[in-house]
């Protein structure tokens, strides 16, 4: 998988770093809110979806089987 969850993390702390350019104008602010809106709709919901991943492991490890299907953001995460 080429994105991982701390690439999500640089990207939220880069828009949070363009909202507080001082040297934006009113409109600019403006298009950085919407897509600071917008990043943070999509984080919420690859959020959601590596919490949903993460439960089903960590019920199939509980029942005996292998959790590593249900971590597919962990494949290959040392490459």
């Amino acid at each position: 998988m080429k994105n991982k969850l701390t690439d999500l993390n640089n990207h939220l702390f880069a828009q949070l770093e363009r909202l507080g350019d001082e040297n934006l104008t009113p409109d600019q602010i403006e298009t950085e809110a919407r897509r600071g809106e917008a990043i943070v709709g999509i984080a919420d919901q690859i959020v959601k979806n590596a919490n949903l991943q993460l439960q089903a492991a960590k019920l199939a490890a509980e029942y005996g089987s292998s959790p590593e299907p249900y971590l597919p953001l962990l494949k290959g995460a040392g490459s």
